[in-house]
């Protein structure tokens, strides 16, 4: 039986005897980066830095929700603007391995800056089993480069350190209702962030349509969570395909994109149900969506897979 408050007294003197010196962490505002960068900081203090970096592939309003909880938990912070280089580094690129493999290399160069800037020998990481099990290595298969594992520059120049990686989400979740953090129930989102939500190149339009959707979609289900029309899913977001098909606005032809609404059920995100979403909040989502973005968007379509055979991302 996992004991939440066992684990984080014993992980916290391991920290402070395992980092001599400064630390830093890439805190997304996800459960795990959050509880990781808590830990390291009742270890050593004001000895860690955590870096909140914009790589423009962020869900909408996030940089400002980070820096204020961050602020909250007494963190030390900073925040690295690579918008610019990210979108760079992606010109031209499609496949999925590869988007993971030059975001994971990104993150790290990003890291490496920082950590020269402040004096740091330390990169922490929110890695959890999941991550580095789907990763592949040894006897096991690579279901996806999770960016924070098998992404990793050989040459990285910091030592690793991984307090969150022998366990699994819902032991995560536990460990964050004890540390107080505001983000203990808040939903998974990808280290790589909506770059691997869109199938195909990850243009700067296609990110803003793809960071409207994802928005649309979790503030409907949200929405009818909290009114009772809906149990709360595990994991739901929206995922835009390189396929338009013909439509209609008004009186006049339409050609527009296709987004994929997508929303399970899951324990530790090694295996997924499909949402059952009720028809009238899932016509609330379309509708939104394409009079949001009727210039972009004109087909909307429900993901019905469970994981196996999917993963839970398309991507």
């Amino acid at each position: 039986m996992f004991d939440p408050e066992k684990f984080i007294e014993e992980k916290i003197s391991e920290l402070g005897e395992q980092i001599e010196g400064k630390a830093i962490i890439g805190a997304s505002g996800g459960v795990d980066s959050t509880v990781a960068a808590v830990l390291v900081s009742r270890a050593i203090k004001e000895n860690l830095m955590a870096v909140y970096v914009d790589t423009g592939f962020m869900r909408k309003g996030e940089t400002e929700f980070v820096s204020n909880m961050l602020r909250e938990l007494n963190v030390n912070f900073k925040v690295y603007d690579a918008e610019n280089e990210y979108f760079e580094a992606l010109k031209g690129v499609s496949d999925p391995e590869e988007k993971r493999k030059i975001i994971g290399e990104k993150f790290i160069r990003n890291f490496e800056q920082v950590a020269k800037d402040e004096t740091a020998e330390y990169l922490v990481q929110g890695t959890i089993a999941p991550d580095w099990i789907e990763s592949g290595g040894g006897l096991r298969d690579t279901i996806k480069s999770h960016h924070n594992v098998g992404a990793l520059p050989k040459d990285i120049g910091l030592k690793l350190v991984e307090p969150l990686r022998d366990i699994y989400k819902d032991e995560v979740r536990k460990v964050a209702r004890k540390l107080g953090v505001p983000v203990a129930e808040r939903q998974p989102f990808p280290g790589p962030g909506l770059a691997i939500r869109i199938i195909g190149e990850c243009t700067p339009e296609a990110t803003d349509t793809i960071r409207e959707a994802c928005a649309i979609v979790e503030e409907e289900i949200d929405s009818a969570s909290e009114k009772g029309e809906m149990e709360r899913p595990w994991q739901y977001f929206a995922v835009l395909l390189p396929v338009k098909s013909v439509g209609v606005q008004g009186d006049v032809r339409a050609y527009g994109y296709t987004i994929v609404v997508r929303s399970v059920q899951s324990v530790d995100g090694m295996t997924a149900a499909y949402s059952k979403i009720p028809h009238n909040v899932l016509e609330r989502i379309s509708t939104r969506i394409t009079n949001t973005m009727k210039d972009k968007v004109n087909r909307i379509v429900y993901d019905i897979t469970n994981k196996p055979p999917a993963t839970i991302e398309w991507e």
